[in-house]
């Protein structure tokens, strides 16, 4: 199988399946001399680890990481980065009814088309668990990039109908409440529809918003390698992500030019800024020295407690009711999972812009 790594120089590869003995990441490309613990990595994989409120899955789980190898003595050596973490509670007998079908909104039939061969308990690679790996090495690119001055934070923007108000934005909500919602009052309507959809046996899609301040102008490239085209193919390799945005997003195209550029101004330090950020921080395929604003819109969970038609490996129609324990709702535990893969592709065309002037090699080599 390929695919399963990302990024160019820091480069990650996830490993595992749901129901397999463990899941984790190598990370290779991590810069010696970093403090890095197992405690750094486990207050990001616990944001995401499962039977931590009503509004995810029940399935038990630390989620507790172990580092093997690329540190020593609290520092990273430089050399690949392994962290593992073990499968403790899989009910793989809670997926025997659908080893033969095809369950609706899930990878089952594209994923037996390409293959041949499927893991049906819990969708295998496919499951919302191989973002276990990704969460790990996000929380190393975070640490990075917090030593350079650059903060990313994520949280839940929409619950089906229901949206934050940013006027009440409290920072500390995106970390404690159920939805990762940073607005108490949208926090309490999100829980009450999505107890009602519940009541209904169905679940509820919703936004994720992530933001990262202190980065400066001029990272990412113009043509292929553009910063926000790279943003998006990290969002959208989250499972059940179905859109991105950058900035103002789909707005701009009801918009004239004279409505949506944002005006230059030159502060008092010389420094170049805009009066709106209608663009999100990006310009061209480049950052813009502004807040980077990246939103990416989540499917409602496909596991309903509902009957689905759908057909089995022998190709007749058949109606299924699924089983098992199952988020009503993705986003809240996938907005780490954004927040990290957001971190994770900065870092890495931080790294690779490195070169871009003979300046920035000449005051390395020579200092």
């Amino acid at each position: 199988m390929a695919g399963s790594s990302y990024g160019t120089i820091f480069r990650i590869t996830t490993w595992g399946e749901s129901h397999g003995k463990a899941l984790g990441v190598v990370i290779d490309g991590c810069p010696a001399g970093l403090e890095l613990g197992e405690e750094d990595i486990q207050r990001y994989l616990d944001r995401r680890k499962p039977g931590t409120s009503a509004l995810t899955t029940q399935r038990k789980e630390d989620d507790a990481v172990e580092i093997l190898s690329g540190v020593f003595e609290g520092r990273t050596t430089g050399t690949p980065i392994s962290l593992l973490v073990r499968n403790t509670s899989q009910i793989s007998k809670d997926y025997s009814d659908i080893a033969s079908c095809y369950r609706p909104g899930h990878a089952d039939y594209t994923f037996d088309t390409k293959y041949g061969f499927r893991d049906y308990r819990g969708g295998g690679r496919s499951s919302g668990r191989e973002t276990i790996g990704r969460v790990a090495a996000g929380a190393v690119a975070c640490k990075i990039l917090e030593r350079l001055g650059i903060r990313v934070r994520a949280y839940t923007r929409a619950i089906g109908p229901v949206e934050i108000d940013p006027s009440r934005y409290e920072e500390a909500l995106r970390l404690s409440t159920p939805t990762a919602m940073p607005d108490a009052e949208a926090n309490e309507k999100a829980r009450d529809y999505l107890a009602q959809a519940r009541e209904k046996g169905d679940s509820v899609g919703g936004c994720m918003e992530c933001l990262v301040d202190g980065l400066p102008a001029g990272i990412g490239d113009p043509v292929f390698e553009k910063l926000d085209a790279n943003l998006a193919k990290a969002a959208m390799s989250i499972g059940a992500v179905k859109a991105v945005e950058i900035g103002d997003g789909s707005l701009v195209s009801r918009r004239c030019g004279s409505e949506n550029n944002d005006a230059f101004f030159c502060a008092a330090d010389g420094s170049v800024t805009k009066l709106t950020n209608h663009a999100g921080g990006i310009l061209g395929g480049i950052s813009d020295g502004s807040q980077l604003v990246v939103r990416a819109y989540v499917k409602p969970t496909p596991s309903i407690y509902q009957p689905q038609k759908t057909v089995n490996q022998s190709h007749e129609n058949i109606e299924i009711q699924i089983r098992g324990r199952h988020d009503p709702i993705i986003v809240p535990r996938a907005v780490v999972v954004f927040e990290c893969m957001t971190a994770i592709t900065v870092l890495d065309a931080m790294m690779l812009n490195m070169p871009a002037k003979l300046d920035s090699l000449e005051n390395f080599y020579r200092n």
